[in-house]
């Protein structure tokens, strides 16, 4: 009787099972009452399909502790992920002995501590020897466990943003520590302080610590041999210089600064004028580049060195584009954010291809590979308005998916899933790529979400795919930008942000380094039927960057009563120092 009923409560457990699943993912709205029936932790059921190499437990706010058994009844787990969940304040019992595993993610929960006992597992000998990638962003740590370095010795990268830490352990930097760490992030929390010793990580290649209260730069950090990029943004630095350098400039010419001038703290002639060098060489790169562009102005390097963004109010805009909400979204995916961004320059180089990456990266990290929210852009000029965000039963969705035949929404899932099997099949693993990875953000939805222009078409099925229609192409210069969320509207809002604020970031390294790019990339233009035309780039011939304009988006309900505009006066407030808001 006991068993018929936890049958039924964990159906995916017995069909894991059954099926002799290497991977299970517990999520939905149903999650959390079942958790909270077990006591707040993972049914013991769970640990004992020992084939397991992927679980993932999501968005459950009744999940306070793992429960005991995962340890000794999972030795074969490759990556645990149990992002936006309720643990905290410690772990208990600790998660290791895991000798398998190489992904953990605890981000998003309430943990404020990790010790000896409560924390990631023992230290001698190493309780996650093969760890290669930790996440505990979005917590709440003070502090970290001196013991992490033993812990999980072959440690890649380790994400700390959005903590409450005001310093590292000592023990982090040991030499010969954490050989392989290439990826140390710690932005957004309270560090005072780092030490010299963080040259001893041999392997680090990227260094995030924007946004804290750090004073000085250690000049050892130049001694990091593989270190290529760096951001302090956000820190109130006693050189000013260097301050003004880590807003606007690049890793290399930071790191010479370090170098040749002490500790960033003083002011050494030696550093400044091996600065000043570099400088030297930039401004000959800029002024050759304008001089073959036709103008032979100089331009003033401080300005060159910011980011504009005008925004444009609704009330100054005679054609805004409005985007209106059904009601009947609010049990799918109830959120969305709109804005419109004119003045991108997509055309030189890799730039189209930079700007695709970044978007991927984008929902990999701040979407939490789409289960927080979900980016769209589209080409504006190919965006009829007024849109209408809906929802619709899976078999009247029509799209035209990127790179695909028009097809019903239920065709379309069917049919990934059919590509998800064969991907299982042929490389005989439980992971999936590509959009396959998201199709079980869909389950037990009886209608499914989407865009719609003036004209009845679908722009977009979010979290899946958008539509060929709105394809955003290397002569694309104007987007429609969309976020959507089924989680919250802050998040929407947050992610908009980071879109917008990286679009200007690119748009600016595009016109420094256009002479690394050739003045297209053919093959991707001749696809979409258009050849790139230098003199329509949104740069060209100008002395510097043009300012992105972010043009506000309404988003109404049917009524016309207004839920959300974006940008609002409180979006982009926080942009770091080199950043520019024009209202």
């Amino acid at each position: 009787m006991a068993a018929a009923a936890v049958s039924e409560s964990w159906p995916e457990l017995e069909l894991a099972e059954r099926e002799r699943r290497r991977e299970l993912l517990l999520t939905g709205p149903g999650l959390e009452e079942r958790v909270r029936a077990a006591g707040g932790q993972l049914p013991p059921r769970l640990f004992t399909l020992p084939l397991l190499h992927y679980l993932e437990v999501s968005g459950c706010g009744s999940l306070r502790a793992p429960g005991p058994g995962l340890a000794q009844g999972l030795p074969q787990l490759h990556s645990l992920v149990l992002r936006r969940n309720a643990l905290g304040p410690g772990l208990s019992p600790e998660l290791g002995p895991l000798p398998a595993l190489r992904v953990l993610d605890l981000s998003g929960n309430a943990l404020e501590a990790l010790p000896p006992g409560h924390g990631l597992g023992p230290a001698e000998p190493p309780g996650l020897p093969q760890l290669q990638s930790l996440n505990l962003s979005g917590n709440r740590l003070r502090e970290l466990p001196a013991d992490l370095a033993r812990c999980a010795p072959r440690l890649q990268s380790l994400n700390l943003t959005g903590n409450c830490l005001d310093s590292f352990p000592a023990e982090l930097f040991r030499p010969g520590a954490l050989p392989l760490l290439s990826e140390l992030a710690a932005a957004d929390n309270c560090l005072r302080e780092l030490s010299p010793d963080i040259a001893h990580l041999a392997s680090l290649k990227t260094l995030d610590l924007s946004n804290n209260q750090l004073s000085e730069i250690p000049a050892e950090l130049a001694d990091c041999p593989k270190l290529k990029e760096i951001n302090f943004r956000g820190n109130k630095l006693r050189d000013k210089r260097l301050e003004k350098m880590v807003s606007g400039c690049q890793t290399r010419s930071i790191l010479e600064y370090l170098r040749v001038g002490g500790r960033g703290g003083g002011k050494g002639k030696g550093r400044a004028e091996g600065s000043e060098k570099e400088e030297s060489r930039r401004k000959r790169r800029e002024r050759k580049q304008r001089r073959e562009g036709g103008d032979g102005e100089d331009q003033d390097v401080g300005d060159a060195g910011r980011l504009l963004l005008r925004v444009l109010h609704v009330s100054e805009n005679p054609t805004p584009l409005t985007v209106r909400v059904s009601p009947e979204v609010r049990d799918v995916r109830p959120y969305i954010v709109g804005a419109v961004v004119r003045g991108m320059d997509l055309q030189p180089g890799n730039a189209l291809k930079r700007f695709l990456t970044m978007q991927t990266k984008l929902h990999e990290d701040l979407c939490e590979k789409r289960t927080a929210a979900t980016v769209a852009t589209h080409e504006l000029r190919a965006v009829r308005g007024p849109l209408l965000y809906c929802a619709r039963p899976p078999q009247d969705l029509k799209i035209i998916p990127l790179g695909r035949k028009e097809a019903k929404a239920k065709d379309l899932v069917r049919q990934l899933q059919l590509e998800a099997e064969e991907q299982r099949k042929q490389k005989k693993r439980q992971t999936v790529s590509g959009l396959h990875r998201y199709l079980h953000l869909l389950d037990g939805n009886e209608n499914y979400p989407c865009l719609v222009d003036a004209d009845g078409d679908v722009i977009s099925f979010p979290p899946i795919t958008n539509s060929e229609k709105t394809k955003v192409k290397k002569t694309t210069s104007d987007l429609f930008l969309e976020v959507t969320s089924a989680g919250s509207l802050q998040i929407c809002r947050d992610v908009m942000d980071a879109l917008v604020l990286k679009m200007a970031e690119m748009n600016k390294y595009t016109f420094e380094n256009k002479e690394e790019g050739s003045l297209s990339d053919t093959e991707a233009d001749v696809a979409a039927g258009q050849l790139s035309d230098p003199s329509m780039s949104p740069s060209a011939a100008k002395d510097g960057p043009s300012p992105l304009v972010v043009e506000q988006v309404r988003v109404l309900d049917l009524e016309g009563s207004l839920k959300v505009v974006y940008p609002s006066k409180a979006d982009l407030a926080t942009a770091p120092p080199h950043v520019t808001v024009v209202r």
